[in-house]
């Protein structure tokens, strides 16, 4: 197994270089901010640096690796892992004709009760404020098009 993890830090490591250096092509900042190369050159150089400390913590038996460890999971995490990977693709087929308010109003919900949670007043709070809040902040004060939908909220 800690051949496997080494082989796979070595990808991830490959994978967060070219990103890193495709990111250098674009621009870190522009008139109004951050640039379009902003996030993807910070997002890669934070990926090399949690991968190159994983792989150290591997390379000196930091890291105690399980040889029983299953390959597939058990059926509640596999139920849990297809709840959400049909939540992903309902939400990507509705954005355009619902808009992205009433797409992750129910999102949100149905992946939280996916999830396990079952208390009603958090799931509506991280619906609403994930859904119209992150509309608001985007739409209005960042000045990003997001899809409003044929019903118009």
């Amino acid at each position: 197994m800690r051949r496997g993890w080494q082989i796979a830090c070595v990808c991830l490591l490959g994978f967060f270089l070219a990103a890193l250096v495709t990111s250098l092509g674009y621009s870190l900042t522009d008139a109004l901010g951050p640039g379009a190369g902003f996030f993807p050159f910070w997002l890669s150089l934070i990926g090399l640096v949690l991968t190159g400390a994983m792989l150290l913590q591997i390379a000196r038996d930091r890291i105690v690796v399980d040889a029983a460890v299953e390959l597939l999971p058990d059926r509640h995490a596999a139920l849990r892992a297809g709840s959400v990977l049909i939540a992903l693709v309902s939400a990507a087929a509705l954005l355009e004709p619902l808009g992205f308010r009433l797409t992750m109003l129910v999102f949100i919900a149905s992946l939280l009760v996916a999830l396990g949670v079952r208390a009603v007043v958090p799931i509506l709070v991280c619906a609403l404020a994930g859904s119209f809040g992150v509309f608001h902040i985007f739409f209005y004060w960042l000045k990003v098009p997001l899809p409003i939908g044929a019903v118009g909220i």
